[in-house]
């Protein structure tokens, strides 16, 4: 969070920010900043209810107890029927000062008692819960739970009754999916673990993605919880989704034996908050932080496993920039990262080709999949992360059917007979990756080591002073080094790789032989040196490992030619060592965040130009 400025004759100072609602200033404390300001934004963008229509300051006020005069309960957001805002107006209030559930709750009800409120919602910024009030004939009330709150204009009792055409593009799926995913991992029975919640967090939505694919535009959506509905009809109803899933459309995605096991419940809390969204339309970098709410804590390093940063990958994409029609390939492909960061440079390139050329929509989406389809392969040993990848690709626009779960360092020809006709040595014009690396991790076996000059011991001819491979193997070898050499096997003559290693490969005697072997057999074009906290963002979790980008060209080098270099050290990254923005303030008192890793683009092209 970052303390903006707050309005004196127009200006904003330190600590405050201003309200979405009513534009003035208020204290920028982590419940306004990560509760009330989302839950506003997403009851304009996300529910459609005018800004006119709510209140947050000065913030509206009820009675502590019906017999008081003066109104002493602030409430954070107060939603009204119409723009005159009076006490019988009042429609939804909403809390989220309160940090758990229970108190929360209990605040909530407070307010819907003392007012004319029907809808309440509790919301932390994690998590929240949807309460209405119902009135009996005898005077009392009692609180019933909803899956979700009713948007502007519509009858709580027709909440999750969606046309497929009125599903709304999400604002903000990140906070949707940081509020599932500390619901189930409190609320869940049965499953705690990060990774099996990422599993069935990604199961559910290809549900929902099956449903907003195959509903028409007027048809009421199967993908749905409504008011008053049994959560076990809910879960029958996404248990029926998920078997057309498997056998119908992701095949290549699930193994029959696949199943969503979340209690009636948890699925039910679960497809109320997603069942307004068309998932279909999120932006894609959307997509990609919501995965990583999920898959993030679900990877801890132990295989080497961490995500790349968006402006790491972004930065080695713009760097290799790949062109439509090349064929593109991650062999350490994780969740996907540089596969859907390459997919989208492409796309940007056909929506270029598209309007110069008069394309229709029709036209240019038929060239998009068959961009994904044909040209953009990845593999991953992780069972857990293939399926991650392949979700994301179809989530974005496909390509699906080119991931793979296999091991990349094993031969060919032990790969399986699709996965072979799609993927081959010498095929790749691009390869952007971030293989595993790490202390403990090390592969062993002839059969593996012996393919690879890397693989084998070097040892430095008397009389030439040169390394040379001899016959002997390795007892076993650290992963990256070997991914180094399987990548250069991919890639076509003259095809570009950028690849994420640990800086000692560069540093240390004992990789001596590596860049020896490369200066042999390819061309260096550029080393960037990555901030150490690059992948240390989680406290405990991260490595400090320093690590360095290197981009080269798989040209072998002509006697005594000459070519340019880039060399660049990257002080900063975007973050610290704990995950924070790194965020000064210039000379002029303006706030700007430290990295460094955007700049790193443009002086390749200053200085290196075009490949």
């Amino acid at each position: 969070m970052t303390a903006k400025k707050i309005r004196t004759g127009g200006e904003l100072k330190a600590g405050h920010i201003r309200d979405y609602i009513s534009n003035e200033p208020v204290r920028a404390t982590p419940e306004e900043v990560e509760a009330v300001q989302v839950l506003s934004r997403r009851l304009v963008e996300d529910f459609g209810y005018p800004k006119s229509h709510i209140q947050t300051r000065p913030q509206h006020r009820v009675k502590k107890r019906p017999s008081d005069v003066e109104k002493s309960y602030p409430v954070d957001i107060a939603v009204f029927h119409t723009s005159k805002k009076t006490d019988s107006d009042l429609f939804m209030v909403a809390e989220c000062k309160k940090r758990y559930r229970k108190d929360g709750a209990e605040q909530l009800k407070l307010y819907m008692d003392m007012s004319a409120a029907e809808v309440g919602v509790w919301f932390n910024g994690d998590e929240h819960e949807y309460l209405r009030k119902i009135h009996h004939k005898d005077g009392s009330r009692t609180y019933t739970p909803l899956p979700n709150i009713p948007r502007h204009g519509q009858r709580i009792e027709d909440i999750g009754l969606f046309a497929r055409k009125d599903l709304k593009k999400p604002s903000n799926l990140k906070a949707v999916f940081r509020d599932l995913r500390n619901h189930l991992a409190g609320m869940t029975t049965g499953i705690t673990r990060d990774e099996a919640l990422a599993q069935e967090i990604i199961n559910i939505l290809f549900c929902k993605i099956l449903d907003e694919q195959e509903t028409d535009q007027d048809q009421t959506v199967t993908f749905r919880a409504g008011v008053g509905e049994k959560s076990e009809q809910v879960r029958e109803r996404i248990l029926e989704l998920f078997e057309r899933v498997k056998t119908a459309t992701y095949e290549d995605v699930f193994d029959k034996n696949d199943t969503i096991s979340l209690d009636a419940d948890s699925l039910c809390y679960v497809v109320g908050e997603l069942q307004n969204y068309c998932v279909m339309e999120a932006d894609r970098d959307a997509i990609g932080d919501a995965f990583e709410v999920f898959i993030g804590p679900a990877l801890r390093g132990a295989e080497g496993q961490f995500f790349t940063p968006r402006n790491v990958v972004k930065m080695m994409v713009e760097i290799l920039d790949p062109k439509p029609g090349e064929k593109i390939i991650d062999p350490a492909c994780g969740s996907g990262g540089f596969l859907i960061g390459a997919l989208e440079h492409v796309w940007r390139q056909l929506r270029s080709q598209a309007k110069r050329r008069g394309w229709t929509e029709k036209q240019l989406f038929k060239r998009e999949v068959e961009v994904a389809t044909d040209c953009f392969r990845g593999i991953d040993k992780d069972s857990f992360l293939a399926k991650v990848c392949k979700a994301y690709m179809a989530l974005v626009g496909d390509g699906r059917g080119g991931v793979f779960c296999a091991n990349s360092l094993s031969r060919p020809e032990e790969w399986n007979p699709v996965m072979r006709d799609k993927i081959g040595l010498d095929q790749f014009d691009v390869i952007l990756t971030n293989p595993p690396f790490g202390k403990k991790i090390v592969i062993k076996g002839e059969a593996t080591l012996s393919q690879y000059d890397f693989g084998h011991k070097w040892t430095r001819n008397k009389e030439t002073k040169e390394l040379e491979k001899t016959t002997t193997l390795h007892e076993d070898q650290p992963p990256q080094i070997l991914f180094l050499e399987r990548c250069l096997q991919l890639l076509k003559p003259s095809g570009r790789l950028g690849i994420v290693l640990p800086e000692a490969v560069f540093g240390m005697p004992t990789y001596e032989y590596v860049v020896t072997h490369l200066q042999k057999k390819v061309k260096i074009r550029g080393i960037v040196s990555m901030p150490e906290p690059l992948f240390k963002t989680s406290g405990k979790g991260g490595t400090h490992a320093k690590t360095c980008v290197l981009f080269l060209e798989n040209t072998p080098p002509q006697p005594e030619e000459d070519w340019d270099i880039f060399m660049a050290d990257a002080k900063w990254c975007g973050h610290d060592s704990r995950g924070n923005p790194t965020i000064r303030k210039d000379s002029n008192g303006k706030e700007v965040l430290l990295d460094d890793i955007p700049l790193v683009t443009k002086k390749f092209k200053e200085i290196i130009g075009s490949w």
